[in-house]
C-alpha cells in the first residue's frame, strides 16, 4: 500500500486520478441535452447526414418530395375531418385485438419464469 520511496498512503485517501476527475466540470445543460460536447455531436450529425443523404439520392428521393408528401398527408387528414379520427380509432382497436393478448401472455410467462 505504500510506494517504495514515499510515505504510506491511507487506504481511503483519494488517488490523484480521482481528484483530477472530480475537478473536471460536470456537463452543462446543453451537453446533457445534446448527449455530448456540441462539436462532437455536430460532427456525428454531419457524418450521419452524409450517409443518409447518399442513400436518399441513390434511391432518387429528394427532401422536397418528403416535405410535399407530409404536406399532402396533413391536408388529407384535415379534409377528412373527424372521419380520420374514427379510422385511426378503428386501426388502434384492430391492432389492440392482437397486441394486448400477446403482451399479456408474454407478461404472464415472464412472471411465471421468475417464481
Amino acid at each position: 500500500m505504500s510506494d517504495q520511496n514515499g510515505p504510506a498512503r491511507h487506504p481511503f485517501e483519494p488517488r490523484p486520478a480521482d481528484l483530477a476527475a472530480a475537478r473536471r466540470s460536470a456537463p452543462g445543460e446543453l451537453e446533457r441535452f445534446l448527449g455530448g460536447r456540441p462539436v462532437s455531436v455536430a460532427v456525428r450529425l454531419v457524418f450521419l447526414s452524409l450517409i443518409v443523404g447518399f442513400f436518399l439520392v441513390w434511391l432518387d428521393i429528394r427532401p422536397a418530395d418528403i416535405f410535399y408528401s407530409l404536406r399532402l398527408m396533413v391536408l388529407r387528414f384535415w379534409n377528412m375531418g373527424f372521419q380520420a379520427l374514427h379510422d385511426i380509432a378503428a386501426y388502434v382497436m384492430a391492432g389492440a385485438a392482437i397486441v394486448v393478448p400477446v403482451w399479456l401472455a408474454l407478461r404472464l410467462l415472464t412472471m411465471r419464469g421468475k417464481n
